[in-house]
């Protein structure tokens, strides 16, 4: 899949996740397969620039590339201008959001909010594809309601804008992220413009991104609460891709070795505090669907220290691989 003049090495992107794409997470799916991950969405008000979150969110450090920056907010001119900034700082490609459905960025209008003010979309679009050398691309849903869906409308604005590529969340905002994705809309969308179009939305299997690539005939899936604690999806999709054969989940010893190395990874990033506490949840997902693992999970959330949590890991590990606890492998 090409975006602009970069080529990705396959169809399977990482979505931005708020919270969650940090630069650990993002190296940890490229590692495992993916293509191309999207940042956590960045604050286009320059006032915000030199926050730590703001900071931590830009820090690209040793990323393979492409380097794609997702920013957020309502205005033109201030789009324009994170998108100058970011580039400056390293990024190869700007994504901009019009799909995250939160309350806080709605509020603002910023987000999902603003797929409804069509004309607004095309002067932030235009504004941004302007002030930049580098491929911008735009994240949508299907429309804010299910009596408002306007996403065909807004692709062809983000293609006379000189968007470079188009991802689709298959629900609208007041769906949020329940019922099931529409791709009969992605598929719409995709035979309503020349540019590549990317499927996002309930992709949880090689079978399914299979199924959603044939079905749209999108040019590459998106995968996001599905690689919570599951990384190697990525993987196991694009081997499933190429052969058409299944991959072999990972074993015990592998998913050890996976979640202890993105657990050292989350403190050295966060520090000591920041990174316990973030690397909570991903444990959660790790652990979810393994034998005490729940049991597990509770103990560790109260764990202060991130080498007794790592320490803590490696214990439960050991007695799993060593067969003291029942239960069968997690499934793919």
């Amino acid at each position: 899949m090409r975006i602009g003049n970069i080529t990705l090495k396959n169809q399977l992107v990482v979505a931005p996740m708020a919270g969650v794409t940090d630069r650990p997470f993002r190296q940890l799916c490229k590692r495992l397969g993916a293509g191309m991950a999207v940042s956590e969405m960045v604050a286009s008000d320059s006032r915000l620039w030199a926050t730590e979150k703001s900071l931590r969110r830009g820090d690209h450090t040793g990323e393979v590339n492409p380097i794609v920056v997702q920013i957020a907010g309502a205005a033109p001119e201030m789009m324009a201008e994170a998108a100058r900034y970011n580039v400056d700082k390293g990024a190869h490609i700007i994504d901009i959001n019009m799909g995250c459905p939160a309350k806080k960025v709605c509020k603002v209008d910023a987000g999902s909010a603003l797929m409804k003010d069509e004309k607004l979309v095309g002067q932030i679009l235009e504004a941004v594809v302007s002030a930049v050398e580098v491929p911008v691309t735009l994240k949508i849903r299907t429309g804010w309601d299910r009596e408002h869906k306007n996403a065909l409308a807004i692709a062809r604005i983000a293609e006379d804008s000189g968007i470079q590529s188009l991802a689709v969340h298959g629900r609208t905002r007041s769906d949020l992220y329940e019922g099931d994705a529409e791709y009969d809309t992605i598929r719409a969308v995709k035979q309503s413009v020349s540019i590549p179009v990317v499927a996002n939305g309930d992709i949880d299997s090689p079978q399914k991104a299979r199924f959603v690539l044939d079905y749209t005939g999108c040019d590459a899936v998106m995968i996001g609460r599905a690689a919570q604690g599951r990384p190697w999806i990525f993987r196991e999709i694009a081997h499933y891709l190429e052969t058409g054969r299944q991959l072999a989940p990972p074993d015990f010893a592998e998913i050890h070795a996976i979640a202890s190395q993105h657990l050292a990874e989350l403190h050295l990033f966060y520090g000591s505090y920041k990174g316990l506490r973030v690397a909570r949840k991903h444990i959660g997902w790790y652990l979810a669907g393994l034998p005490g693992g729940e049991e597990i999970r509770q103990t560790m959330n109260l764990i202060e220290e991130p080498d007794a949590q790592i320490a803590a890991l490696d214990r439960y590990f050991v007695r799993l691989i060593d067969g003291e606890m029942a239960g069968v492998r997690r499934a793919a």
